[in-house]
């Protein structure tokens, strides 16, 4: 994955990032005055980065860890408007498969570049604009609903810019489908334009894009895949004397905490190998106390 490639579906596993058009941002950085109550994160991201999905075992760490100190204001990138370009290698829906099927043995979390083949998406404008209609029902339900979306995308081939999968993410999600409707077609569009605007202001070039601030205004940025401990100094720099939070590592506790669990987000959690998550996953499916979702690239664990 050599050269610049300047299409935002190609994403460049080696640097971690889905990177933007050079044209659609503004040159230099300029973080927002934002009133923080605590420390906060605001994390630039969209539903079809890869590259985010690639981070999910990362922030999950952080939130359990930090997260009692932490506000994590996600922003969606629109990372896809629509198909009238041609760059990168990439033109049409089909160019993308491969390239998603690369970036899942690169990451090590499993993703299905099959979508592209069967019911390819023509924008991520629909499944960022129903994130923010559903922020509008409060973010731990917004948050629970976007990562069913990408768990819809990344692992079950479903086209997540369709109303009928949003719809069934948002009731998975136990959000009230009607008012996300309304707030869809309405007050969601405009605070979608604002994620955009805010993106442009701030320089942001590709996702992940996190900017750590404590409540001075003092900022850190992280960009792109890294590892855990680049998260976890970026924090330490903004909030010297930050205590980190001790959490039960056991299977219940985490399948407690989150519903799903890829076998990299459950090393990362337990502070195991990724072999050695494999192997009690497997043995917990078979025991029937999880089920497992089988995908080309990898497998998925749910509490039962």
């Amino acid at each position: 994955m050599n050269g610049k490639n300047n299409n935002p579906l190609l994403c460049d596993p080696e640097l971690g990032i889905c990177e933007l058009p050079h044209e659609s941002v503004l040159e230099g950085e300029k973080p927002a005055a934002v009133n923080h109550k605590k420390l906060s994160i605001i994390y630039f991201t969209d539903p079809i980065c890869s590259t985010c999905w690639g981070i999910e075992p990362q922030l999950r760490r952080l939130k359990l860890e930090y997260g009692d100190a932490l506000d994590i204001d996600y922003r969606m990138g629109g990372l896809l408007p629509d198909w009238s370009y041609n760059s990168g290698g990439i033109s049409k829906p089909s160019d993308v498969a491969a390239h998603w099927d690369e970036v899942s043995a690169y990451y090590q979390v499993p993703i299905d570049g099959d979508v592209w083949l069967s019911d390819p998406l023509d924008s991520s404008y629909p499944p960022s604009i129903a994130y923010k209609a559903a922020e509008l029902q409060g973010s731990e339900k917004a948050q629970a609903f976007l990562r069913i979306l990408r768990e819809m995308v990344f692992l079950k081939k479903k086209n997540i810019a369709k109303w009928e999968n949003i719809e069934s993410a948002a009731v998975a999600a136990g959000l009230d489908g009607n008012r996300l409707k309304i707030n869809f077609d309405g007050q969601a569009r405009i605070l979608f334009r604002k994620d955009l605007e805010l993106a442009r202001e701030m320089g942001v070039r590709g996702f992940p894009t996190m900017y750590f601030i404590n409540s001075s205004g003092v900022t850190e940025k992280v960009y792109g895949f890294k590892p855990y401990q680049v998260y976890k100094e970026a924090l330490n720099k903004i909030a010297p004397g930050i205590v980190k939070k001790d959490y039960p590592k056991t299977w219940e506790a985490l399948f407690g905490q989150f519903p799903s669990l890829m076998a990299r987000e459950f090393s990362e959690l337990a502070h195991i190998s990724t072999a050695d998550a494999q192997l009690l996953l497997s043995k917990l499916v078979a025991e029937k106390k999880l089920s497992v979702l089988v995908t080309k690239n990898g497998n998925i664990w749910s509490r039962i």
